[in-house]
């Protein structure tokens, strides 16, 4: 369940800007580019499963106001839009895509410069975020987009509640959740299963095809190309290879000691 009390002042209503990311499609099998180890994004993207959450999320929370719309952001090569119509077909209003051959090779922290300075654009209410990317799996962007625009941030956010301009968040943990509370503009990153994406009707499937979607370069957004892509990555793959097997279980058969061979079992693993 999300509640939201319109923000005091804001003429549009709670503008909420939810960063999407579009990526090869799982179901196919991927491919390495052979120089740079990396995944090759020259095929046609899909939006991310993880960020559908985030666009519910945010959908409802505009909903509950009454007023207010979800703008997009993405960052995708080749001017890849497949992602962000399905999320404007869903409902968002706009999105930014940022495209630019330089951006080729961008680490986690790349990627949340580009990200920020397209966010700045939109100047939000709120921020939300996916946990981490089902092709990346840093989990660090999120607060790195906080920090570079000086924002409060909370993780794994299930429950949102805006009053007075004040966020309180219902942040998921292993024993429960923790109650969070900060002033907004913040980034709230949210997890999977939160709430249940909405699927894109027809009539949303073609809305979605004259929505605008403001397509910006590096130069777009006063970045230089140098501290971005691979001229300005802090990290380098060397090498990758096939994970291991796993090992076979160990089957017990209840031969009427079956509970003491399991209690010995769980005694050499120490988590007696």
């Amino acid at each position: 369940m999300v509640w939201l009390i319109p923000l005091q002042g804001t003429l549009l209503g709670m503008i909420v800007v939810v960063c999407v990311k579009q990526i090869p499609d799982p179901a196919d099998p991927g491919a390495l580019d052979p120089e740079t180890r990396t995944l090759k994004r020259d095929v046609k993207l899909i939006l991310d499963e993880s960020d559908s959450y985030g666009v519910e999320m945010g959908l409802q929370l505009v909903d509950a106001a009454g007023e207010g719309e979800v703008r997009l952001v993405s960052m995708a090569p080749n001017n890849e839009v497949g992602g962000l119509r399905t999320a404007l077909a869903m409902g968002a209003a706009s999105a930014v895509l940022v495209s630019d051959e330089a951006l080729a090779g961008s680490d986690a922290l790349s990627t949340a410069k580009v990200l920020a300075a397209a966010i700045r654009r939109c100047e939000p209410d709120l921020v939300l975020t996916a946990t981490e990317s089902s092709d990346g799996y840093t989990g660090t962007v999120p607060v790195q987009i906080a920090e570079l625009l000086g924002l409060p941030s909370v993780t794994f956010g299930k429950e949102i509640e805006v009053t007075d301009g004040v966020a309180t968040v219902k942040r998921q943990t292993e024993a429960g959740f923790d109650q969070v509370e900060c002033p907004l503009p913040a980034v709230v990153s949210v997890t999977a299963g939160v709430v249940e994406p909405r699927y894109p009707s027809f009539k949303g499937i073609m809305g979605a095809k004259n929505k605008p979607v403001d397509e910006l370069d590096l130069a777009g957004l006063g970045i230089d190309p140098a501290t971005v892509g691979w001229s300005g990555a802090r990290q380098e793959i060397t090498d990758v290879a096939v994970a291991p097997a796993r090992d076979a279980g160990q089957v017990v058969h209840d031969e009427g000691d079956a509970h003491e061979r399991i209690l010995a079992f769980l005694d050499d693993l120490k988590v007696l």
